[in-house]
């Protein structure tokens, strides 16, 4: 889709943008929602966070918008150095772009990229959000990365594949309509 590199930045953006707000909400509602409601004694999620004063990272309490800020700054760059260019060398080891339909190599390219993505964030996320009550412990570190990726890897694929990635290439068409019907009229087999 994206065929050059604002393009693919852009397409970048408004993956993260969705991803990291879907991710923040999975993982204090849904992981952590009933532990943060008995832990502060609250009704709801979202009393419960500020009950407590906020979200726990890097060892403070900081607000919600503070955390999605951290990582979408965070997610934004990893998915461009590394998410993006690794996804795609990976799906064309395995299917040839040219001779592949399109449907079947963006899904290769979805897979890659949650395969890719998945563990880096919840490395990131396990350093974020460690308890360091006691210091850090590289074994007990290690446990919490492994333990989000086993949380985050199912929504993370589904989610993908199914809502977000459809999604965002309805919008990035949309925003480069323009420019993809102009590729169109030069080379209609490979305009989508």
């Amino acid at each position: 889709m994206p065929r050059n590199q604002f393009q693919r930045m852009i397409f970048a953006l408004i993956t993260v943008i969705i991803t990291v707000h879907a991710y923040v909400f999975y993982s204090l509602y849904v992981v952590n929602g009933s532990a943060l409601m008995e832990a502060n004694n609250a009704e709801s999620v979202l009393s419960a966070i500020n009950k407590q004063g906020g979200v726990l990272m890097c060892g403070s309490l900081v607000p919600i918008w503070a955390v999605v800020i951290t990582e979408f700054m965070l997610a934004y760059l990893l998915e461009n150095l590394l998410g993006s260019p690794l996804s795609f060398k990976l799906a064309c080891k395995v299917f040839d772009p040219v001779n592949t339909h399109p449907v079947i190599f963006e899904t290769a390219i979805i897979c890659a990229t949650v395969g890719i993505m998945c563990p880096a964030m919840s490395f990131i996320a396990a350093f974020l959000y460690y308890p360091y009550y006691k210091g850090f412990d590289a074994v007990a570190f290690l446990a919490n990365w492994l333990k989000l990726v086993c949380f985050n890897f199912p929504f993370a694929f589904f989610s993908q594949l199914f809502f977000i990635q459809p999604f965002v290439r309805t919008v990035f068409k949309l925003i480069f309509a323009k420019d993809i019907k102009a590729r169109a009229l030069i080379e209609p087999e490979k305009a989508v």
